[in-house]
């Protein structure tokens, strides 16, 4: 889901909902874009599957005093298995600084499901709005293989925070 509007108020802006990058580029400001790679990357393997995760605070998209904070997130997916596996769903789990848990479902990652070949990975950006000035996100893909077994990848725990502030380990 892509939200049109900002939310409306605190009831609304607790339906955390991850939005795409074309969406938080759109108006983007100044510096925004550079963050996006300055972070070191989280990472979980699971079955030869890494997932790469580097978030980064969108100043820009941000109103603190309308009470949003907006990050966007590169992740990088790569097969170091034998055989081809392929993304059919993600679960997100998005918990605010006051403990407020939302879990995102859904098909594939931003409108794809993509078939990774061996030693191949795939990258995609996406972005998360919260009513709070930080927050973490983690969750699973689930994956197919070539013999049509079905598991989980594990996306790992990574912090939303605006800048100087904690850092999750």
């Amino acid at each position: 889901m892509v939200p049109d509007a900002p939310p409306a108020g605190r009831a609304d802006a607790r339906a955390v909902v991850a939005c795409r990058l074309s969406v938080l580029e759109s108006a983007a400001g100044p510096g925004d874009d550079a963050l996006m790679y300055d972070t070191r990357p989280y990472e979980a393997e699971t079955d030869g599957v890494i997932v790469r995760v580097r978030p980064s605070y969108l100043a820009g998209q941000s109103d603190p005093d309308e009470g949003r904070w907006v990050w966007a997130y590169q992740v990088e997916i790569e097969n170091r298995g034998p055989e081809a596996v392929q993304l059919m769903a993600r679960r997100w789990i998005i918990t605010d600084a006051t403990g407020h848990v939302e879990t995102v479902r859904g098909p594939g990652v931003v409108g794809e499901q993509p078939l990774i070949g061996p030693g191949d990975s795939y990258s995609y950006a996406s972005g998360c709005p919260l009513p709070t000035p930080s927050g973490t996100m983690e969750g699973a893909y689930v994956m197919t293989d070539a013999t049509g077994r079905e598991f989980e990848a594990t996306i790992p725990a990574f912090s939303l925070d605006v800048p100087g502030g904690r850092v999750l380990n």
